[in-house]
């Protein structure tokens, strides 16, 4: 599979998402993580819906800690072009002491097909499967 300008093939199978999402956020490139969001994608992290420069704000404040992401697909509905991912995630942030602070979920992720035939996300919400 050919790789594109962030260094990631395309994730054209909705199901290889997570897997990318993951490499692109453990690699602490918010530009990388990005390039897998829709241009009108939001975001709602702590309560707060972002979408544009505020969530790449937020993010390259989150990756600048250092956090590294693991993450599995607990569930997963696909029709035509758009799909619903539930994924267990746990995210890992070093601490000035040696420690890591622990932090883990379970996400709703909306995904939607786009004309280039890739999957990007449209709704991102970390702990939205938790209520």
């Amino acid at each position: 599979m050919a790789t594109t300008t962030t260094g990631f093939e395309p994730v054209t199978e909705a199901h290889d998402h997570i897997d990318v999402y993951v490499r692109a956020f453990n690699s602490g490139d918010p530009d990388l993580l990005l390039a897998l969001y829709a241009d009108d994608a939001v975001s709602v992290w702590e309560g707060q819906a972002m979408t544009g420069q505020p969530r790449r704000d937020a993010l390259a404040e989150i990756l600048s800690a250092g956090p590294k992401m693991t993450a599995t697909i607990r569930e997963s509905h696909i029709t035509a072009d758009a799909a619903l991912m539930i994924v267990d995630w746990t995210v890992e942030t070093p601490q000035p002491d040696g420690t890591a602070e622990t932090m883990s979920g379970q996400a709703v992720d909306v995904l939607r097909r786009a004309a280039d035939g890739r999957w990007r996300h449209v709704i991102d919400h970390p702990h939205g499967a938790e209520r």
